[in-house]
């Protein structure tokens, strides 16, 4: 069984591409929406390199900023996440992204859009009364 539990672990990890939430950086919950203050200040998509992004989301009473995010076919796009408020998690549909948001700590995972379409994101934490609001879409673009 040990066998078998880290072979599976090892596939998961190199062949398929799950990755733990990494948190990278604390930020103070309070100024985290303050343009300038940090990078959730101005959240929305940026390109470092070709087919190289960086999407910064911030997670708030009922609703991810932006709520929707585009990029091309064959992109890299990196997701950093914070709250401003409750705990929040995130779950992108048809990729390895599958986090919890916790205030005040940033949260990173990579994923790669190998096909068009639209890919569903969406608070799998209850974060209160309108936590089925709270949802976007990451657009893939040929």
């Amino acid at each position: 069984m040990i066998i078998i539990f880290a072979a599976a672990v090892t596939t998961s990890a190199f062949v398929i591409g799950i990755q733990l939430p990494a948190p990278v950086a604390r930020v103070d919950s309070r100024l985290v929406a303050t343009p300038g203050a940090t990078i959730f200040g101005e959240p929305g998509v940026r390109e470092l390199a070709p087919h190289h992004l960086e999407a910064r989301v911030l997670a708030r009473t009922w609703q991810f900023d932006p709520r929707e995010i585009r990029v091309k076919v064959g992109d890299t796009v990196t997701f950093f996440y914070t709250s401003q408020d409750v705990i929040h998690g995130v779950k992108l549909m048809g990729s390895n992204v599958n986090m919890m948001i916790i205030p005040g700590q940033v949260s990173r995972l990579s994923a790669t859009f190998e096909k068009a379409g639209t890919f569903k994101f969406l608070c799998h934490e209850y974060c209160g009364l309108g936590h089925h609001t709270m949802y976007g879409e990451v657009i893939v673009e040929p």
